[in-house]
């Protein structure tokens, strides 16, 4: 028997072996790529056409009340809702809403996760509580709101006012962004609550009691272990909640109708009045196409905020 051949038998076996696997790779990578390849077409066709519909109609006169009058007018429909009264009061909202909601979420929905992951009686109970208005549809919870809540004569609010001997604040006439800053703010804490009660529930226990044993405090536990802990699920809450704070629009539309004047109009209900009510199909693309490029600034920039922060801490 020939000994020296079975080293080039081997190779030529094991080379065989590596091809039939390559080939095998490229069949499966075939078959999911032709198997994924309809959703990925129908899903770029989902967002393509209507973002180029819209960039078609942000450089076109098109206005609904005057059919047959359409014509190329370039930027100045996107001029025109720069320089709309409204605008200005629209950015200034929406700024204000978004960063109002996003800090009263954070820190009620630290301190609140830090409360109720300690053991009482009924947790599970108080935890469901918790997170059910997250749940409830914007238009519902505006009108539990406006109607039952904050309303100046039959209000819970007005009840507890006039118990004190006070006068009742009329909120959607003296302090209507106010009003939805609460109604938008108790809708999203319940979001930070989850996201961050489930957080809690990975934190070490040992460092916790370790630190005590050392003399640390609740506040110095707190700052320097629980916060620490929380700080990616914190960048979470803040990134999803952004994206979607930016597009509030029935909570304004069901209770104030973005009035009085421009005071609660924010730049998704300013798009819609140059839509729906002025017809304004042109100036309303163009107002979408801005509202895009603002909300993928801050999406941007929170990003890159986050990213930053969480390469410190690691």
């Amino acid at each position: 028997m020939n000994t020296s051949s079975l080293p080039v038998e081997h190779s030529a076996q094991a080379e065989e072996s590596s091809q039939s696997v390559q080939s095998q790779r490229r069949r499966k990578s075939k078959i999911s790529l032709a198997m994924v390849s309809p959703s990925v077409v129908v899903l770029l066709a989902w967002m393509i056409i209507p973002l180029s519909m819209t960039i078609y109609f942000s450089f076109i006169r098109y206005n609904l009340l005057y059919p047959g009058d359409e014509g190329f007018v370039g930027l100045e429909n996107y001029y025109y809702f720069m320089t709309d009264a409204g605008f200005t009061a629209g950015l200034t909202n929406t700024l204000w809403l978004v960063g109002s909601v996003l800090l009263i979420s954070v820190v009620l929905g630290v301190l609140i996760a830090i409360l109720v992951d300690n053991m009482f009686w009924g947790r599970g109970i108080v935890r469901v509580l918790l997170i059910s208005p997250f749940f409830i549809m914007p238009t519902v919870s505006a009108l539990v709101w406006k109607n039952l809540l904050l309303n100046p004569v039959s209000g819970v609010f007005a009840a507890i006012w006039n118990f004190f001997g006070a006068t009742p604040i009329d909120w959607f006439t003296h302090y209507p962004l106010g009003a939805i800053i609460m109604i938008v703010s108790w809708q999203w804490v319940p979001f930070a609550v989850l996201m961050l009660m489930t957080a809690m529930q990975s934190l070490d226990q040992e460092q916790k009691d370790a630190a005590r044993l050392d003399g640390a405090g609740p506040i110095a536990i707190f700052w320097h272990i629980t916060l620490p802990h929380l700080m990616r699920p914190i960048a979470v809450v803040v990134m999803i909640e952004t994206i979607f704070l930016l597009a509030i629009f029935a909570e304004i539309f069901t209770t104030t109708g973005g009035g009085p004047g421009y005071e609660t109009t924010n730049l998704a209900f300013l798009i819609y009045t140059q839509a729906l009510l002025e017809f304004d199909v042109g100036v309303a693309s163009a107002g979408g196409l801005i509202a895009v490029v603002i909300a993928n600034i801050a999406a941007f920039m929170l990003i890159r905020i986050v990213g930053k922060s969480l390469t410190e801490k690691h």
